[in-house]
């Protein structure tokens, strides 16, 4: 039994215009590489991944001020997505580097040559980002309200806590005293052996 094609609903293919002038702004990288100066072509490429990340960057809340998002030109052009991590182009110049300067040193947190893994890695950073400010303001805050709750300032500077306890003078020299009582002893105890063994005539 043979199937009519009148019943077949053919499948829809998507197309995105967006995707589809990446792919041409790719090409034409791909061909001004040879042509081209190879700074001119590093910072093409890290324009491609700026702009696939404009969505992104337009997300972040205004009064985060900790990203930059810029390209800065030079001997090695660098996409700056914050005061300690950019990305760069390889050797090769055809892949991304994305480098995060610590305490330790600098470190690579991913390097592709797909320019969507990048952008998905950068993503997920800026997330993490965003969320770790969001703690810090609202440890801050927390900070704030125990100090502004009332009781808080009734309290003598210097006081130790009720919960605290409060080291004794007793329980601190206890174990010294003992010891000086016990050499006194002791050497009591010698003397007076000496002066009944060899008592004086």
């Amino acid at each position: 039994m043979t199937r009519s094609r009148d019943n077949v609903v053919p499948h829809a293919k998507v197309r995105s215009l967006r995707d589809a002038i990446r792919k041409v702004k790719l090409a034409e990288v791909e061909r001004t590489d040879v042509v081209v100066d190879l700074k001119e072509s590093e910072k093409a490429r890290l324009e491609l991944l700026s702009e696939e990340l404009q969505d992104v960057f337009k997300e972040v809340p205004e009064d985060d001020d900790q990203f930059s998002f810029q390209i800065v030109p030079g001997n090695l052009p660098r996409l700056w997505i914050d005061i300690t991590s950019h990305v760069a182009m390889g050797r090769d110049k055809r892949v991304y580097r994305f480098i995060k300067d610590t305490r330790i040193g600098r470190t690579v947190i991913l390097e592709t040559p797909e320019l969507e893994d990048m952008a998905d890695c950068i993503t997920e950073y800026i997330a993490e980002r965003v969320l770790e400010r969001e703690r810090a303001v609202e440890g801050d805050w927390l900070t704030r309200r125990l100090k502004e709750a009332p009781g808080a300032d009734d309290a003598p500077a210097g006081a130790v806590p009720a919960e605290a306890p409060v080291p004794s003078v007793r329980g601190l020299w206890g174990p010294f005293a003992a010891f000086a009582i016990g050499l006194l002893v002791g050497a009591a105890g010698l003397v007076g052996y000496a002066w009944f063994a060899n008592p004086l005539n």
